[in-house]
């Protein structure tokens, strides 16, 4: 089958579009034809070594994946062959930018069906961190008010729709090029953070602050005076920790995700209900990922990709 690897750590040249030996589905294990593979910048992160995420070279990447059951490993009866599936695979084991991909069982629900099975790859990690973040971390209520910093982004897309629906009174930060698309996902407010100042822009407090931008850690605890006393600082950015304020009991998390099959079946009830919407903003064939990874290097790729095997 054909796959991307690195054999080394290093720039996004150090990809390769070659042959590779099929996977076996092993016991608890499902093998997946992949339908698409979503590039996420973590996949960089691995790809160069900066991230501490250990993995054996060679590596294919891709974490989030949609395909279609191709075998089942001993011990598996949730799925069948020619299931429709995504999940939010193991970092550390090799991925989806791939034909096929071993994946457990564990990790994998059901794909949703209103969207092209391709596109569902981008909904796993980016849906689950909004996900966890707003809820599991900053437990958003409604009626709360909750800023979101970096709402542009693919995580932010999500977050801004998930806070919406829940009831919160969203404030989002993006760009013009961004602005129509997070006020279409539900954000009662958008600064424009290329010209306006938050601390000018926030006139009242908000409960819940989530940070999805690469902010400068003192700009970030700057913001720390928007949240409510007892609110919550969320953040996504794993290599600086949130701040916080105890004095006022404002506390600080910063978001690692992780799979959780329930969450996502979620998300993907909810896709299919019409209350979350997948964005995807290009398709490419699995053969010029690694110009998607030179994109992400260089600070200039927008909005979500996903690759798509044998094309």
């Amino acid at each position: 089958m054909k796959a991307v690897r690195f054999h080394q750590h290093g720039g996004p040249e150090v990809l390769r579009y070659e042959e590779v030996e099929k996977p076996t589905a092993g016991p608890g294990q499902v093998l997946v034809r992949v339908a698409g593979v979503a590039f996420n910048p973590a996949d960089g992160g691995i790809r160069a070594g900066t991230l501490p995420i250990p993995v054996a070279l060679p590596h294919i990447p891709g974490y989030d994946v949609s395909g279609t059951v191709a075998a089942l490993g001993e011990g598996i009866d949730r799925f069948a062959v020619g299931d429709a599936v995504i999940g939010f695979f193991p970092m550390t084991d090799d991925g989806g930018a791939a034909e096929y991909v071993v994946a457990p069982a564990g990790a994998l629900v059901a794909a949703p069906t209103s969207v092209a099975l391709a596109d569902a790859a981008g909904l796993p990690s980016v849906g689950l961190t909004a996900w966890q973040a707003l809820f599991d971390e900053a437990g958003l209520r409604p009626g709360q008010r909750v800023l979101i910093v970096g709402a542009g982004g693919p995580v932010g897309g999500y977050a801004v729709q998930l806070a919406a629906r829940a009831g919160a009174h969203v404030i989002a930060t993006a760009s013009p090029r961004s602005r129509e698309g997070v006020l279409a996902s539900g954000a009662a407010e958008v600064v424009d953070h290329t010209t306006t100042s938050l601390l000018d822009a926030v006139t009242e407090p908000v409960d819940v602050l989530l940070n999805l931008a690469p902010l400068d850690p003192d700009e970030f605890a700057r913001l720390v005076v928007l949240v409510a006393d007892g609110g919550v600082v969320v953040s996504t950015t794993a290599w600086m920790p949130a701040p916080s304020d105890e004095r006022r009991g404002v506390r600080g998390v910063v978001v690692f995700v992780r799979s959780d099959a329930a969450q996502l079946a979620e998300l993907v009830s909810r896709v299919d209900r019409g209350d979350l919407r997948i964005d995807i903003a290009r398709r490419v064939p699995l053969g010029e990922l690694a110009a998607v990874h030179a994109e992400s290097a260089a600070g200039t790729l927008r909005g979500k990709v996903v690759a798509l095997p044998g094309t």
